[in-house]
């Protein structure tokens, strides 16, 4: 995985964000069957109308008619890496179902911190949870 290239997407991502109220702009590379798919987030002055950077590059993901994500990387403003948001964190499950993906979080100085999506969420609602 060439993690450089995907963080590099996701800064350019996040100089892109609409984030007027927060002042937290977040850029997010998701690579999904050989391809990259950028999102940052769009804030609204009704804030539950946000939408964030990951499911945003959801979005173009499933645009393109892809499906599994293969690695995902997210960058904050935070000096501390941060991971996906809860709402994120479920939206990025519809997918996990493909199989488990790296997520990356980069903090503003460069700081790293990797992860399974599993253990991100590991309880995770998805699609085999409706067979019940």
């Amino acid at each position: 995985m060439d993690w450089d290239r995907l963080i590099a997407a996701a800064r350019a991502a996040q100089q892109k964000a609409y984030a007027p109220y927060s002042d937290y702009a977040v850029g997010t590379a998701l690579f999904s069957e050989g391809e990259i798919f950028v999102g940052c987030n769009v804030e609204n002055a009704s804030l539950g109308a946000t939408v964030c950077a990951e499911r945003n590059a959801i979005a173009a993901m499933v645009m393109a008619g892809k499906r599994a994500i293969d690695a995902v990387v997210v960058v904050t403003p935070s000096l501390e890496p941060k991971s996906p948001c809860g709402m994120c964190r479920q939206v990025l499950s519809e997918f996990h179902h493909h199989g488990d993906f790296e997520v990356l979080s980069v903090g503003s100085q460069g700081e790293r911190l990797f992860m399974k999506f599993s253990e991100l969420h590991p309880r995770r609602f998805g699609p085999k949870d409706l067979d019940d």
